[in-house]
């Protein structure tokens, strides 16, 4: 299991996450960022530093926010 990215980064793409990164597995797309579930090591140091609350791991994802998981997958697939 990984950390996902929500819908707050949504336009807002900070970027404090990709900065804090201890093995680089944060990707800018074209509105937001997104984590590479093969590299993230679930160390949670973007979900600390996220101004906009937009990063959850997996497992507590809220409900609202699940379709996440699959854009993050397509975003590394393509």
């Amino acid at each position: 299991m990984a950390f996902i990215i929500t819908s707050p980064c949504k336009d807002e793409k900070a970027g404090e996450c990709v900065e804090v990164c201890p093995v680089d597995c944060i990707e800018e797309g074209k509105d937001m960022f997104y984590i590479d579930p093969d590299i993230c090591i679930d160390c949670g140091a973007c979900e600390a530093v996220c101004p906009v609350e937009a990063i959850y791991h997996e497992d507590e994802l809220p409900e609202e926010e699940r379709e996440y998981i699959e854009l993050n997958r397509k975003f590394f697939q393509e």
